[in-house]
Order: C-alpha cells, then structure tokens, then sequence
C-alpha cells in the first residue's frame, strides 16, 4: 500500500494529484502546519527536515516532492506521464519540474512575509516587493513558454502537477491580467477530473486567508 503524508494546500498536493493522474491505490495521512506534528520525532523519522510531502512506497520513504514525482513518474512509465530518460524531452520535463520548485520557494519567502511571521512589524516590506519581483521574472518566463503550448512538455505529464499546484499561490501575490497565458493554463489543468478528485480527497487549501496580498508600504 502507498501512504502519502499530506497537508491541505501543501507540495503534498503535487504527489496526490499524480497519485490520481495514474491511477494508483494510496492511502492518505492527514498532519497540521500548525500542531507541532511535523516537528515531532514520527514524521521526522519519515522526512528529516520535517517538510511535507513524504511517501511511504515500494518498501521504503521518500521525501521532496520533486523527487517523489520523478520517482513515480520512472518507476510506472506505464502511466506515460514522463518522457524516459534517453529520450529528446527528458531533459524538458527535468527542467520545469525543478522550475516549479524554484518557483515555490519564492512562493514559501512571500507566504512567510503576508501571513506566518509574527509579529507583524517584524515582516520587511522591502523583502516582499523583491520577492513579488521576483516572482514576476518566473511568471514572465512560464507566461512565454506556455505560449502556444497546452501543457509543459507537449502532452500533459508530471512536471504540469509540480507546476500546475504552484497557479493559486501565484495569483494571490501578482494580478492575473497580464498572464493570459498562464490563467489559461490553469483553466486547463484544473478542469482535469484527476485534479477535482485530488481536491476532493485532500481537502481545501489551508494556508490562505485571502484572495489577494496587497505589496505593504516601503
């Protein structure tokens, strides 16, 4: 049995996402950011930094997204959700799986900034807007890649679940008007009846309080 460890509107929304993308039978574990849980010495003997996701599959843990999609994606190529290594696009789907990580922390960095760090006065303005800013630069790049294209690499695969869970995050701290591209690519990949079932089994997000994060005053 596959268990993942999950938390609503986390990167565990990633793997359950692909999860129901090919098919597969899992069980889900339910934690908190906010109880401690993840701190404690059961999680951390699964994920030793004490970051969610982490998957309990084929005898053994895995922890990172990003390497637990790529694992699932190489290990059940019958899914077709990633190009096999050797072939001309592998190198196109290793390149924005780890895109949308890069994007994520940037999206962690605001998220700290708008809503986790207390107090209030101890958050730094000046380090929002370059993060908003910088945020914008990854968004510029995708708004232009996805020009033309329907999905990532061609068809869709497991580098559109890393990067297709970043798409709320992002329009909460940056106006979706000039992206059309991107607000297209999450009508798409959000319509997907995979995704609705993800949503569905794993719960709403639970870190937003808002629909939009205004930039403070410097």
């Amino acid at each position: 049995m596959i268990t993942l460890h999950h938390v609503p509107g986390s990167r565990s929304m990633r793997v359950l996402w692909l999860l129901e993308e090919m098919g597969l039978e899992y069980a889900l574990r339910h934690w908190s950011l906010t109880d401690g849980g993840l701190r404690g010495p059961e999680f951390r003997a699964l994920s030793p930094a004490g970051r969610i996701p982490a998957i309990e599959i084929d005898g053994r843990t895995i922890f990172e997204s990003g390497a637990i999609i790529e694992y699932l994606t190489e290990t059940r190529p019958e899914a077709g959700l990633a190009p096999s290594p050797g072939e001309p696009t592998r190198a196109d789907f290793l390149e924005w799986v780890h895109f949308a990580e890069t994007q994520a922390n940037i999206l962690q960095n605001l998220n700290i900034h708008h809503i986790f760090l207390r107090p209030v006065e101890a958050r730094s303005p000046v380090l929002t807007r370059l993060d908003t800013k910088r945020l914008e630069v990854t968004m510029r790049a995708l708004e232009a890649h996805l020009d033309g294209r329907e999905y990532l690499i061609g068809p869709f695969s497991g580098a559109d679940c890393m990067l297709g869970f970043n798409i709320d995050a992002m329009f909460r701290f940056v106006r979706p008007e000039p992206f059309p591209n991107i607000s297209a690519y999450r009508q798409r990949v959000q319509s997907r009846p995979a995704y609705r079932r993800a949503v569905a089994k794993g719960g709403g997000d639970s870190i937003y309080s808002q629909d939009f994060y205004e930039l403070p005053d410097v």
